[in-house]
């Protein structure tokens, strides 16, 4: 079954969207960041949808291709290096991002507010190569035909 062009069109817009909101939280100092609570709170949740949806492109993109989902959301970077999808180099660097929401969405850790603030500059730099990356091989490969039938995933 080829890539589900829609699918990853919509992901990436909702990963920009909160890319979009991150970036005025991203401009304030670190000081800054740690006395305003709610910076920390909604940068969480925004790196959250953020790499979700990344894991969500990238299963999607190697099932497609017709290989075995991989065992976890950190194995689903790595494989996306492995199938030159993305630089191995920056699918390395988004593994960690992976470790990063488990922490947030399964509250495993306490969460250091200077994690979350380097995480963001990260982000703000990696994501938006990583949607090049993904946007370019799909294009290349022509796998990008939309569903026939209109259903979303």
């Amino acid at each position: 079954m080829p890539i589900d062009k829609v699918l990853v069109e919509r992901k990436t817009a909702l990963i920009l969207e909160d890319i979009l909101h991150l970036e005025p939280i991203s401009k304030h100092t670190l000081t800054e960041f740690i006395e305003k609570y709610e910076y920390e709170v909604l940068s969480e949740r925004y790196l959250e949808r953020i790499i979700g949806r990344m894991i969500d492109i990238n299963f999607h993109i190697i099932t497609e291709l017709g290989h075995t989902p991989p065992r976890d959301y950190y194995g689903s970077f790595l494989q996306m290096g492995k199938l030159s999808v993305l630089p191995i180099a920056l699918s390395e660097k988004l593994a960690h991002s992976a470790g990063l929401r488990n922490r947030i969405a399964h509250e495993y850790d306490e969460i250091d507010e200077k994690q979350i603030y380097s995480a963001i500059k990260s982000c703000l730099k990696d994501v938006p190569e990583y949607l090049a990356c993904v946007r370019k091989f799909i294009a290349k490969n022509h796998l990008c035909p939309s569903p026939k039938n209109g259903k979303k995933r």
